[in-house]
């Protein structure tokens, strides 16, 4: 035990020293100083109780302004809160450019990010887990979010060019669909061919523009019966028309093949990639392709097509895939034909006359010939894109597809419950926004949201208070474990650690 002690010296000044009681005894740990008047001595007693507490992270008997005592048998858990988190996910929305949004938008979009739910669900989370406060009245403020869609995009757009030095020769462009909790359909959310195998809900349908790594740059809602095909040129040219300066290639998949979709980009001299529906292209064009490419695995070659080059190539992992797809399929249709079976449809089986079915051999043969061959689809010549490039820039469709998984299942942006139409576009701004935060840390620090969602949230505020002084004490989670991951910097760069 350490204790502070005034000895009178004999030149009539006054000593403060640190003493340590041994037994009987009175040990000097540390002289202080000396001082003559009471305005010195106090001096040297504060500096004296400092070193203590420096050096023995010893409590006073006689405790200060400056120390708190908790006693934990009057003291109760007043609550846990994830200001850690919340503070994470906003120093990245900062870093987006996005801190200037309505902070309803931002509160609503930090949800998305950290526990997906209902709008009434996530107000009651923003006060369970940070103590920010709204009434329900600002469900008609929500349809108002829909004003700041541009703006979002803007910023989405200078975060890939300034951040992740994204290039814009070719964007990656795909469709998908999200389903309404209800089975009412107006014009706007309505029955369409569902991505989500909810054909008899109503839906609406999304068109979303991607950089080459998958960062959201633009999309559009759609109603929910939109023919996905009519979708990506309404898309593409709002996108070009906001940044005249750059001319990019649109890559899509194969349901953008349609001969009136690309003769309009090719009015509009907007270039584009596209995969190619071989199983349409007639015989002769097919046997052309099937022995060109000889079943060589690698094999590239190109081709004139009505939809511009045509470029193919030939892939052993593929082959032996879509072979034993075709066995299974070809297999079936024989078991139909020997069955007569003209009830049930099935690929490779066609009606000669009402009562009697066949094997159709030449679409078999057609398919056989097709085995290991995929297609795809450009305006541009050989020596403006190479065939390599061609099929490596096809091949990045699957970022696209990633950022709606993400959407759909880290954001649960489905099912849907508003109503109205500028509700339910402001609640897929919502979770485009989050999406935007999603794929910058991602891109950033190679975790997935669930990674970065279980470590954040680990740090958490115990509030504790004292029953009898009302008096509040904050404890924070050790963050050794965290400053281990790939957070790191950002949480040393962002200055998040708890004082």
């Amino acid at each position: 035990m350490y204790s502070v002690r005034k000895v009178k010296t004999k030149s009539g000044s006054v000593a403060v020293q640190v003493v340590q009681y041994v037994g009987h005894r009175s040990i000097i740990t540390k002289h202080i100083g000396s001082g003559k008047d009471e305005l010195e001595i106090n001096a040297l007693r504060q500096k004296a109780l400092g070193w203590i507490d420096e050096h023995c992270g010893q409590l006073s008997l006689i405790p200060d302004q400056k120390q708190r005592v908790l006693l934990v048998d009057r003291s109760d858990c007043i609550g846990v809160t994830l200001h850690f988190a919340f503070h994470f996910f906003m120093c990245c929305i900062d870093e987006c450019e996005l801190s200037h949004l309505p902070r309803l938008l931002l509160d609503l979009a930090i949800m998305r990010l950290i526990e997906p739910a209902s709008k009434l669900r996530s107000l009651e989370l923003l006060q369970n887990y940070f103590g920010i406060q709204y009434s329900r009245r600002i469900y008609r403020n929500i349809p108002k979010l829909v004003n700041y869609k541009t703006d979002i995009e803007h910023c989405a757009y200078n975060v890939a060019q300034k951040k992740f030095n994204e290039p814009f020769y070719f964007v990656l462009y795909d469709v998908t669909t999200l389903y309404f909790e209800s089975f009412k359909a107006d014009e706007f959310k309505n029955q369409g061919f569902s991505k989500d195998n909810k054909s008899q809900q109503p839906q609406i349908v999304i068109g979303l523009l991607v950089t080459q790594s998958g960062f959201p740059l633009s999309y559009e809602v759609f109603a929910g019966n939109t023919f996905e095909g009519k979708t990506m040129l309404p898309v593409v040219e709002r996108f070009i028309a906001k940044y005249p300066q750059i001319k990019p290639i649109i890559v899509a998949d194969a349901a953008m093949l349609d001969e009136e979709r690309l003769t309009e980009l090719r009015e509009k001299k907007i270039s584009y990639i596209v995969g190619a529906r071989l199983a349409n292209a007639n015989l002769e064009l097919v046997k052309c392709i099937y022995s060109t490419l000889n079943g060589s695995h690698g094999a590239m070659a190109r081709f004139s097509s009505i939809h511009g080059d045509l470029v193919c190539d030939f892939s052993n992992k593929r082959y032996k895939k879509e072979l034993t797809d075709l066995n299974k399929l070809i297999q079936k249709a024989e078991e139909l034909v020997a069955k007569q079976s003209l009830k049930v449809k099935a690929k490779f089986v066609k009606k000669v006359t009402k009562e009697k079915i066949e094997l159709n051999t030449e679409l078999i043969e057609k398919r056989r010939l097709l085995l290991g061959i995929k297609g795809y689809c450009t305006d541009l010549s050989e020596q403006q894109l190479s065939n390599e490039l061609v099929i490596s820039r096809y091949h990045q469709l699957w970022h696209v597809e990633q950022s709606f998984r993400m959407s759909k299942f880290d954001l649960q942006a489905r099912p849907i419950y508003h109503q109205k139409r500028d509700a339910i576009k402001a609640h897929v701004l919502i979770c485009f926004t989050a999406l935007i935060v999603e794929k910058s840390l991602e891109l950033t620090t190679k975790l997935s949201l669930r990674q970065i969602r279980f470590l954040v949230m680990n740090i958490t505020e115990t509030h504790i208070q004292d029953r009898l002084t009302k008096e509040t004490f904050t404890f924070h989670s050790p963050t050794k474990d965290i400053l281990n991951t790939p957070l790191k910097s950002l949480i040393l760069k962002w200055n998040l650690l708890p004082h």
